[in-house]
């Protein structure tokens, strides 16, 4: 079941920050970008080219700047496509503690990439957002 209020959602995104370092990575080559499917966690058409995000291996592997190492937090809630105020709140609290993010919207999850160096800041900043919106 979705969930679709904006409290209900921040109340029960439950952020868990997953296993890897992925690197954005732009593509002009289409037949470069596709050999990378499966390997890419995101693959997004551009009219600048495919956007990737890869493991940090693969991209490196491949010769992608890999000089923006991000980590993924997998939002656990169930949140509507029509949900409103998720993302807001996720980039809210995350920019009160001046933390970028870039959030991929799923069919199930979203999903923030933040920066390496501030991963385990940005899980307990999350963690209180989702705690004071219960």
């Amino acid at each position: 079941m979705t969930v679709k209020d904006t409290k209900a959602m921040i109340a029960a995104m439950t952020p868990r920050l997953t296993d890897g370092v992925w690197i954005y990575c732009c593509e002009m080559d289409t037949a470069k970008a596709k050999a990378r499917v499966h390997d890419a966690f995101a693959m997004i058409h551009e009219a600048e080219g495919m956007a990737l995000i890869l493991p940090y291996d693969v991209a490196a592997a491949h010769g992608y700047d890999c000089s923006l190492r991000m980590r993924r937090i997998t939002l656990d809630v169930f949140s509507d496509l029509e949900g409103i105020g998720l993302t807001a709140a996720v980039a809210q609290a995350l920019t009160d503690a001046a933390i970028s993010c870039n959030v991929v919207a799923a069919f199930h999850h979203d999903h923030v990439l933040v920066p390496e160096a501030d991963s385990e800041r940005a899980i307990e900043v999350l963690m209180m957002a989702q705690k004071a919106a219960e």
